[in-house]
């Protein structure tokens, strides 16, 4: 299993963190996300993908990576 922090862009509040961390979570191939808001960061946990599929993962929720 791989670890990857990312910077997240487009956070306005704890529920827009709260979103993306509960979509992340429900992907295949991620298995454990945590997204802060007061950090703007992700720190998420997977296994069989790219860290460009996790960023577009996270550009369809409506946010954007800003890389680690």
């Amino acid at each position: 299993m791989s670890k990857i922090i990312l910077n997240i862009d487009g956070m306005h509040c704890d529920k827009c963190a709260e979103r993306l961390e509960n979509a992340l979570k429900k992907k295949e191939n991620i298995k454990s996300a945590k997204v802060s808001f007061e950090t703007r960061k992700a720190v998420i946990e997977y296994e069989n993908i790219t860290k460009e599929q996790i960023e577009e993962y996270i550009e369809d929720i409506g946010f954007q990576s800003l890389g680690e």
